[in-house]
């Protein structure tokens, strides 16, 4: 059974997702509009959305990945948040990571007092919205593997 602060961390994830879409559904009455169009099984309620929001349950498996889809967010993300590094103690093989390469001399530029407290902006968030600026420079490095 999820702890509390699990709900709480999954409606955050739920809300932030939310605000990424284009259609933008705002509150529970439009979300559950929102979701139901898109689900497969039995509607849900305004009620039962109204919690999902407000960090007192959590959908089932079922719903998650209806929801995910719809919003187009990972799975494991909405319902978990961002997966924890893990190390293996199996005999695999790393994947080796490649850097991207260094930009040529002439681009290179000293770091600058805005550079410097972007850097201090992104280390300050939370870190379900600091995977996701992670996850955005991974993006423009060419750095995630494409399924």
């Amino acid at each position: 059974m999820p702890t509390s602060y699990e709900k709480r961390a999954f409606s955050d994830r739920l809300k932030l997702a939310l605000r990424r879409v284009p259609e933008k559904p705002d509150g529970p009455t439009e979300l559950a509009r929102f979701f139901n169009l898109r689900f497969e099984g039995d509607p849900v309620s305004t009620q039962t959305v109204d919690k999902w929001l407000k960090g007192r349950t959590i959908p089932k498996r079922d719903k998650l990945e209806t929801l995910a889809n719809a919003l187009n967010v990972d799975l494991h993300w909405l319902q978990y948040g961002p997966s924890p590094k893990v190390t293996t103690t199996t005999k695999r093989k790393p994947k080796p990571v490649k850097p991207p390469p260094p930009p040529p001399p002439e681009e290179k530029y000293p770091t600058s007092a805005e550079s410097l407290e972007l850097a201090n902006k992104i280390e300050s968030l939370m870190p379900h919205h600091r995977y996701l600026v992670q996850e955005l420079v991974a993006q423009f490095y060419g750095d995630v593997e494409e399924e």
